[in-house]
């Protein structure tokens, strides 16, 4: 499977797998699943560490050089992706957890996530 993680899973695998379930973390550690980020989740780091967010205090070039070296894959934001915010309902009102939806939908991918709205979304979203 092509998993895209969202902001705080990527941020709990990276740094705290222990604040992922025990099916999190097996989702995650499975060779089968191919695992991706997405830009969107690198801005959200940048922005709310800026703000002096205790849970995004991670040095967002390190995180990516990590994520890298570690065998995640880079899924570019494109224009394709901003055009699919159309198709949303307005479940969610975060812009990047929206766009992290959009991506994961368009290109066929797995949005991993905790986040109890987007999980309301449904199809294309694995709750962990």
């Amino acid at each position: 499977m092509r998993l895209l993680l969202d902001t705080h899973v990527l941020l709990w695998a990276a740094g705290e797998p222990e604040k992922l379930s025990a099916a999190g973390r097996n989702l995650l550690l499975n060779h089968d699943n191919s695992l991706y980020f997405s830009p969107a989740s690198i801005w959200e780091i940048v922005i709310k560490r800026g703000l002096g967010r205790d849970d995004f205090q991670v040095d967002p070039v390190r995180l990516r050089k990590l994520l890298i070296l570690n065998g995640y894959n880079e899924v570019p934001v494109i224009t394709d992706h901003a055009l699919f915010l159309e198709s949303l309902p307005q479940i969610h009102k975060d812009p990047f957890d929206r766009i992290l939806l959009a991506q994961a939908r368009s290109e066929g991918m797995q949005l991993v996530s905790s986040d109890s709205l987007l999980l309301r979304y449904g199809d294309g979203i694995i709750g962990v």
